[in-house]
């Protein structure tokens, strides 16, 4: 740790140093943070709308894992983020 010596120095070159210092991190800090989303969950029927298929065919991507289902209490949801990551490209 550096030793830091007062010397001759006013109390308002202090105070620009301090906020100097504290901008700098907080600069840093805005750089490199990135906020956490919520996970968002949709139904059977939703999923189902927002991919134009069947409920059937859910079914039947659920038996093959091509989705990965979640359950509570008799019910069924899907991670919108998983959805969005199981499309994948076309090479046409």
């Amino acid at each position: 740790m550096k030793a830091i010596q007062l010397i001759q120095i006013t109390p308002e070159q202090l105070q620009n140093e301090i906020l100097k210092g504290v901008q700098s991190q907080l600069e840093d800090l805005k750089t490199h943070f990135i906020p956490k989303q919520p996970n968002e969950y949709l139904s059977r029927a939703e999923v189902s709308k927002m991919l134009g298929v069947d409920l059937s065919t859910l079914y039947n991507w659920n038996k093959k894992k091509i989705l990965s289902p979640l359950g509570i209490a008799g019910r069924v949801y899907y991670l919108r983020s998983e959805i969005e990551a199981s499309l994948k490209p076309l090479n046409v």
